[in-house]
């Protein structure tokens, strides 16, 4: 059993006054140390007597164990008393983002910026984790500082490592950059896993004293290197799980495929009406599909019919507690990792041509400027007449004739009407190339290229940016007020950026020669999307728009609104594709109890609590899908060490040079190390590096000339060395 730490008795020493104002000095200062005449000088004591009574009470706080004597004559306050008796307000509650070194940022919702956390102060925090950090007392221009004194709750207990063994024990070194300790593998706990294999180790013990977390092994992977070992090791290392278990797919396989005539009765028959869908070309889950009608005056009826997930997928079943564990499909490079089982997602949920197919639909009379005239939501069934693919829909746009031309142009024109109005009011163009691989019959990738978002691309956008925040607005509106609980509902929301951060990247751009003009959040909008404009096709492009979207605040999902901030709307929701995100799926239902007056059988608080999972589910998806694109870019360039390449300065540090190649948009290090013409230094405020003697700068967007110098696949690192070319 643990020894429990004995916490100093103060309470008598906090009686006498004189004490306890010994006392505070270092309570209010817990990182420093003093001796008697420091504490005199503070207290303004001078003469010798009550110096040396200030002398004999610092003996007096260590005997008591509430100061240590750190030094001789020198003492420190002692942290378990910080811990127990120090000030609530130091005390605040966050996430942990470690890094690569030891030391960590704590992100929290109760201090503005992020509190740092040196290595020696993480205890035995994880990546994730959510904790408790005791603040220290901030100096002046000096970023906030703290100590994590307590896990709340861990964010995981499973890693993916590769296992090293010795004769009398094993450890578990783990992937990625925030993983900064290995794992201590008791022999019995190590499956027989061989030294070199990948596997999944589980947090068992990590005292307070532990030097190393010890785990154990609960299953073995492969060798590292392996395209299936190490996409599976990216599923684990986000906690997604590799497959569905055998119960849900069996109740899934139960769902009959056939559709009753007494359903059909209650819906609105869509299936000759024009229909289809657009989706990438290797999309099996057809989450939505386009309808048009020509009506007279030229006005024009469009349905945007989304697949009725809800109508198979009911509360409190096997099925539906699996899809909100994992809340989220998720898009690995060579892989989906589906929400729903198959059966469910590529099947019958899936808007597949020439089939009928259950919807839920918003339905719009738009004018010939996109105006909405009338609108409609409810239960429906549809027949696709055809699928296009985004490639082949953009050919109809720019011209190429066909029997859906007609329709197709429509659609287009007043997707681009409704998206003038979007920007108009605000809206912000988050413009992004996509990094896409051609992989061999191995998963390795032999060729980069990147994908833009074209008409094809946007028009579908536009239509479902409709729906989404048509069905907020209608909810609205049968509301008593914004606290309404009798019809709790689910928003996607996005705050406004934080002041300084805008300012900072306002800063940062203009270093390279543009410009934000910060008034108000119109112009705010409208000076972003000309930034975007202006970069389209320069070398910083990705890089500005990258870390533009870092500036902004993230969306998330919550029942208590406060408008969308990028998209420059009041209410909005995700309706659109219950596939594949489960909030749309709560969306559905909500919806539907709300259009029969129903109540809902779940309450906000219960709702706001799925929610804050769901945004969770998002993230951790969004970073798994990230991981597998670093490592693809990483196999692609192994394959290319000691070749020279072109790309960007995408950073400046004390370290080196970030460089963003052009050719796959992978990023690498060239350490101020090796850069052995001149003696370098970090001019931290015009983000360059100059030479001491020579004077040569390196500037932050710079084209540069880098040879490719080495790849660690494990920690998605490249190294690189600046071309004599």
């Amino acid at each position: 059993m643990a020894k429990k730490k004995s916490t100093p008795n103060i309470t008598k020493l906090r009686q006498n006054s004189f004490m306890a104002e010994v006392l505070r000095i270092f309570t209010t200062n817990p990182t420093e140390s003093y001796n008697f005449r420091q504490i005199s000088s503070l207290l303004g004591i001078s003469d010798k007597a009550t110096k040396d009574l200030v002398k004999s009470m610092l003996f007096e706080l260590k005997k008591v164990k509430a100061v240590n004597e750190v030094a001789r004559g020198k003492f420190k306050l002692n942290e378990d008393l910080v811990e127990s008796y120090g000030p609530k307000s130091t005390m605040i509650t966050g996430k942990v983002d470690m890094k690569s070194t030891g030391k960590a940022y704590v992100i929290s919702k109760d201090t503005e910026d992020d509190v740092f956390i040196s290595a020696n102060n993480t205890g035995t925090a994880f990546h994730g984790d959510t904790v408790q950090v005791r603040l220290f007392p901030q100096r002046k221009n000096k970023k906030l500082e703290g100590k994590i004194i307590k896990i709340i709750k861990r964010d995981r207990t499973q890693f993916v490592g590769v296992f090293k063994k010795s004769p009398k024990f094993a450890f578990v070194i783990p992937d990625g950059e925030n993983m900064p300790v290995d794992f201590f593998i008791p022999l019995e706990d190590s499956m027989k896993a061989k030294d070199g294999e990948k596997v999944v180790v589980e947090l068992t013990e990590w005292s307070d004293k532990g030097k190393n977390p010890v785990g154990k092994v609960v299953e073995i992977l492969g060798m590292p290197g392996d395209n299936n070992v190490e996409m599976l090791s990216i599923l684990v290392n986000n906690a997604f799980p590799v497959h569905f278990p055998k119960d849900v797919e069996k109740e899934a396989g139960k769902i009959s495929k056939k559709i009753s005539d007494s359903e059909i009765k209650k819906r609105r028959d869509f299936r000759n009406t024009l229909t289809f869908t657009i989706d990438p070309s290797d999309a099996k889950d057809f989450d939505d599909a386009l309808s048009l009608q020509f009506l007279p005056n030229n006005e024009y009826e469009v349905g945007i019919h989304i697949a009725d997930v809800s109508h198979y997928v009911h509360q409190n079943t096997i099925i539906n507690d699996e899809a909100y564990d994992r809340g989220t499909s998720v898009y690995l490079v060579d892989r989906t990792i589906p929400m729903l089982p198959e059966t469910l997602s590529n099947e019958l949920c899936s808007l597949q041509p020439n089939k009928d197919r259950l919807c839920f639909s918003a339905v719009f009379v738009l004018d010939d400027e996109a105006k909405v005239k009338k609108e409609w939501f409810g239960k429906t069934i549809i027949h696709s007449d055809r699928r296009f693919d985004y490639e082949e829909a953009q050919a109809i746009i720019e011209g190429k004739q066909d029997e859906y031309s007609k329709v197709m142009l429509t659609l287009d024109r007043l997707a681009k009407k409704l998206r003038e109005e979007r920007y108009k009011k605000g809206s912000i163009d988050f413009g992004s190339e996509e990094v896409k691989f051609k992989l061999d019959e191995n998963g390795k990738p032999i060729e980069v290229f990147f994908k833009e978002s074209k008409d094809s691309n946007k028009l579908i956008e536009d239509f479902m940016l409709l729906a989404n925040r048509k069905v907020a607005e209608y909810i609205e509106r049968f509301k008593k007020g914004p606290q309404d609980d009798s019809k709790p509902f689910v928003y996607r929301i996005h705050d406004k950026p934080n002041e300084s951060k805008l300012l900072q990247f306002s800063d940062f751009i203009g270093k390279m020669g543009y410009k934000l003009n910060l008034s108000n959040q119109k112009t705010i909008s409208s000076s972003l999307n000309k930034l975007f404009t202006e970069i389209n096709g320069k070398g910083e492009q990705n890089m500005i728009e990258t870390i533009a979207v870092r500036t902004m605040a993230k969306a998330v999902y919550s029942t208590k609104n406060i408008g969308h901030y990028g998209l420059a709307f009041d209410y909005y929701t995700h309706f659109t594709s219950p596939i594949r995100r489960y909030p749309d799926l709560m969306v559905h239902r909500l919806l539907y109890s709300y259009l029969n007056d129903k109540k809902f059988t779940t309450d906000r608080e219960a709702l706001e609590e799925e929610c804050i999972h769901c945004s969770e589910m998002e993230r951790r998806a969004t970073d798994a899908e990230r991981d597998s694109i670093k490592l693809k870019q990483m196999e692609f360039m192994a394959d290319h060490i000691g070749k020279t390449f072109t790309g960007i300065i995408s950073g400046v540090s004390k370290w080196g040079l970030f460089v963003e190649l052009d050719i796959c948009k992978a990023e690498g290090l060239v350490r101020i190390e090796d850069m052995k013409d001149d003696f370098y230094y970090l001019d931290e405020e015009n983000y360059q590096v100059v030479g001491h003697h020579y004077g040569k700068v390196y500037k932050l967007s710079d084209s540069i000339n880098v040879v490719v110098k080495n790849i660690d696949l494990q920690k998605r690192q490249m190294d690189l060395a600046i071309s004599e070319k």
